[in-house]
């Protein structure tokens, strides 16, 4: 039992591991001369901690054996600083967006606030996010990409449209809770989509057009599944 507790102990302490790297980037973010790409492999390990400590948590039944440590309350706090306020930062820092920063990312990160905050926005037991899952990691990515080679207006949209759709009611499927069917093809498409973002880093902000394009069609993949899958779960109620 005691074995049992320590690991239980010891995935909520992998999982608030996740703020070692949140600092890494932003000490890189505050960088006199940032250097983005070093950033974004910061917040990569940090994605890598979120994919792996929920299947732990399961496996090692934390909830039962440290009752009084919340580790959802942990992964959102890890969560909204790699996945929406630093992602966020980094692109205002690297000028990204048009000037006043803030008047672009502030709907997103409130947007994102309401989106942690809400009780059903997890819907772990039909495995969908509710409303666009504050995935604002890899909109930094590509919106590095996308102001190197069209200017920073497109990001300013971007931001809008993403922030309206992080409180719609709309679903994108939990990659860990997938259903039987995609699971195999949604977490291993991610694996191999981390790859190709970890070789974009060699040229970002301007890697090869087209290897975009090819890491455009995991995103696209994911989208589409989700909304397939939701409006089914819709119709069957």
């Amino acid at each position: 039992m005691a074995v049992n507790r320590a690991a239980a102990w010891g995935v909520h302490l992998y999982t608030a591991s996740g703020l070692i790297f949140a600092l890494l980037a932003a000490i890189e973010i505050c960088a006199p001369h940032p250097d983005a790409r070093i950033a974004f492999v910061w917040l990569m390990v940090a994605v890598l901690i979120d994919a792996t400590d929920g299947p732990l948590a399961r496996r090692f039944d934390v909830k039962t054996l440290v009752p009084q440590i919340d580790g959802r309350k942990i992964d959102d706090i890890v969560d909204y600083l790699t996945f929406t306020f630093l992602p966020l930062l980094l692109i205002a820092r690297m000028e990204w967006v048009p000037e006043p920063a803030v008047l672009w990312l502030a709907p997103a990160m409130i947007a994102s606030v309401l989106g942690f905050a809400n009780v059903a926005a997890k819907d772990e037991s039909g495995g969908f996010f509710l409303g666009f899952p504050s995935y604002w990691n890899i909109v930094a990515f590509y919106a590095g990409i996308i102001a190197q080679r069209f200017g920073v207006w497109p990001n300013a949209f971007l931001l809008l449209v993403l922030a309206a759709l992080t409180v719609a009611p709309i679903g994108f499927i939990y990659p860990n809770l997938a259903p039987a069917k995609w699971k195999t093809l949604i977490l291993g498409g991610a694996v191999l989509w981390l790859v190709i973002l970890i070789a974009m880093l060699w040229d970002y902000p301007s890697p090869p057009v087209w290897l975009v394009f090819v890491s455009l069609i995991y995103p696209a993949f994911y989208t589409i599944v989700s909304i397939y899958e939701y409006r089914r779960r819709k119709a069957a109620g």
